[in-house]
């Protein structure tokens, strides 16, 4: 599966939900962005695309809940 195909997600500190788009120009694994990218100590998730709403109008009150 491409890296495109997942997003991951984590919560930023000052509660906002951070949504990182992975690229497939990219010779990492999407977990290894994912450890790359995301602060140490957050909980994060990868997740399909699909479960991130593309329409952005109220993308400030975004939660995600496993």
């Amino acid at each position: 599966m491409a890296n495109s195909d997942k997003r991951i997600i984590y919560t930023a500190d000052n509660g906002s939900v951070v949504v990182v788009i992975p690229s497939d120009n990219c010779d990492l694994t999407v977990e290894e962005i994912r450890d790359k990218d995301v602060p140490t100590g957050k909980t994060s998730y990868i997740v399909d695309k699909s479960v991130v709403p593309t329409d952005r109008s109220f993308r400030n009150a975004w939660t995600y809940t496993e």
